[in-house]
């Protein structure tokens, strides 16, 4: 008896220090472990931003599924190099790709940098192409004396072999620069540049602000190169993060409220089991955040159904044990002898339950796409969570707690 109630103390005072741990983090010395929180990213619709939905306009092209994968790793090489590190680009469906991009006002701003097709070309006096964007090989935003920001570029061998030829030819006259048919500086050649390196610059008359957003842009579009696939915007949303705020609360506020009833129902139903039931279902819900943090998923509204679904079964794998339990010490049976018996007869069932939702979540997992697929994510852990804490957790605590040597019936069950 002394022995299992020492036991249940250690429990109950690990759940509270992981609770505490998850909540608050600790920092030792130079050594910090942060809350769960800050490891767990928060969706568009919790955080807020714009979602930018486009369509494929031309899917009979050959090798399109490769073109558009191409298309998507394009636009996050162009959002990485504007400063969207956290910006996820996905495929949805055969034909579409979702942009969604955290922490951002302006939706104009993240269109005028998906959609412009960064067509670089370098033409000679007669119009010829002489190099195209894809030559360049790095390209970047410097500044001048003056504070006047200009690209510089250095190309690759095929290039700079193509360049020193045209300058060698063309000198007193201009190379033009076109992007995207459109000219946009046309430096007169002064000497034969041979080593595939120079600078494109727009013009004397622009300021150093104005300066800066052309080298800046120009930049990072000739980085990413043109997309592989023509798109077409079909839809732009801009989320506040306000709203995100007030889903997030309004989340916890009825998660909580919620957790606590449940508890508080297992407890006055169940009694001792309930209790067990209880502190199992706080470690379920450690298990869980723990798990999205270790994994980086993504947490949405969808993603906190999930979770509110999986203390559901939760809850449900205990309902099912508990009576299963309260038959056999109808039958007589000594309430240790209950728990092992009614776990016997009734861990196929839960065990059982579990696997089917575990089933159809992985399916939406590996074949769902956007809000489909985080709620199908959550709903794996949690439902994993769920069957560790029924069969195992709950089962190790009610032993425990049968043994502390209480033989009055009325506490394990009305």
């Amino acid at each position: 008896m002394k022995k299992s109630l020492i036991k249940l103390g250690v429990v109950a005072v690990l759940i509270i220090a992981v609770a505490f741990l998850a909540l608050n983090g600790l920092q030792v010395g130079k050594y910090i472990l942060k809350p769960v929180s800050s490891a767990i990213s928060l969706g568009l619709d919790l955080r807020g931003g714009v979602s930018t939905e486009y369509i494929a306009t031309d899917t009979s092209m050959e090798n399109y599924e490769s073109l558009l994968e191409g298309t998507v790793s394009a636009l996050r090489t162009r959002l990485t190099n504007a400063g969207f590190t956290e910006a996820n680009v996905a495929i949805q469906g055969n034909d579409r790709i979702l942009v969604e991009i955290p922490d951002v006002d302006d939706p104009e701003e993240v269109i005028e940098i998906i959609g412009t097709p960064a067509h670089l070309e370098f033409r000679d006096p007669l119009g010829n192409v002489v190099v195209e964007g894809k030559n360049i090989k790095k390209a970047e935003p410097m500044q001048d004396e003056k504070g006047i920001c200009f690209v510089s570029f250095e190309m690759d061998e095929e290039g700079t072999a193509a360049f020193r030829d045209a300058t060698s030819e063309f000198i007193g006259e201009t190379i033009s620069i076109y992007l995207d048919d459109e000219l946009i500086s046309a430096p007169v050649v002064d000497e034969v540049i041979p080593d595939g390196k120079g600078m494109i610059s727009a013009g004397d008359e622009i300021n150093v602000e104005d300066s800066y957003e052309f080298a800046t842009n120009l930049s990072m579009l000739i980085q990413s190169g043109a997309l592989p696939l023509d798109i077409e915007e079909i839809e732009t949303r801009a989320i506040s993060a306000t709203l995100g705020l007030e889903a997030i609360d309004g989340a916890v506020i009825a998660g909580a409220v919620g957790l606590i009833l449940v508890m508080l129902f297992m407890l006055a139903v169940y009694r001792l089991p309930g209790l067990a039931a209880d502190m199992a279902l706080l470690v379920y819900i450690l298990i869980v955040f723990y798990a999205l943090a270790i994994f980086g998923a993504q947490l949405t509204l969808q993603g906190i159904a999930g979770i509110l679904l999986g203390i559901g079964m939760a809850v449900d794998a205990n309902v099912v044990i508990f009576e299963r339990f309260r038959e056999e010490l109808k039958e007589g049976r000594t309430p240790l002898n209950a728990v092992k018996f009614g776990f016997r007869n009734a861990g196929r069932a839960v065990i059982d339950s579990n696997v089917t939702t575990l089933i159809a979540a992985i399916a939406l997992m590996l074949f769902g796409t956007g809000t489909i697929k985080g709620f199908a994510i959550t709903l794996t852990i949690s439902v994993i969570a769920s069957l560790i804490t029924a069969v195992f957790v709950t089962r190790g605590l009610l032993i425990l707690i049968c043994k502390l040597g209480i033989s009055n019936r009325k506490a394990y069950t009305r």
